[in-house]
């Protein structure tokens, strides 16, 4: 899918690796992920925002994955942490998940998830022709 970012040279560049802005075309499907955690398939949670990161993707992947999509085709995610100190991890691991144009993104700092070792989580948009 061709991606077109969107970054007004009458706005300040993006604080960190997102696009402000992306366009898609008509004619494309959307899918919409819950927010994800960072945990594994058997339940193990690991302790740093990093690794968690890095495992709320692979939820957003494989729940892609079922409607035929990738990684690729996010045009936008919305990122929460429960610190300013889990902004770094979290960022590196969205950073190496789009290597081409990134996506559009919102982070914010949250007070908590449902269970307290859970430090961020993830929600996608992805779009892809019909």
């Amino acid at each position: 899918m061709n991606l077109r970012a969107l970054s007004p040279a009458s706005i300040k560049a993006p604080l960190a690796r997102y696009s402000h802005g992306i366009a898609i075309s008509a004619g494309q499907r959307l899918v919409f992920t819950s927010g994800q955690l960072g945990i594994r398939g058997d339940g193990i949670i690991p302790a740093d925002c990093e690794a968690q990161a890095d495992l709320c993707f692979a939820n957003v992947a494989a729940i892609l994955a079922e409607d035929g999509m990738t990684p690729a085709d996010i045009v936008r995610i919305n990122a929460y942490v429960t610190d300013r100190a889990h902004m770094q991890g979290y960022m590196r691991s969205r950073d190496r998940q789009f290597p081409g144009t990134p996506p559009a993104s919102t982070l914010l700092i949250v007070s908590g998830f449902t269970r307290p070792e859970f430090v961020v989580e993830i929600e996608a948009i992805a779009a892809a022709p019909d």
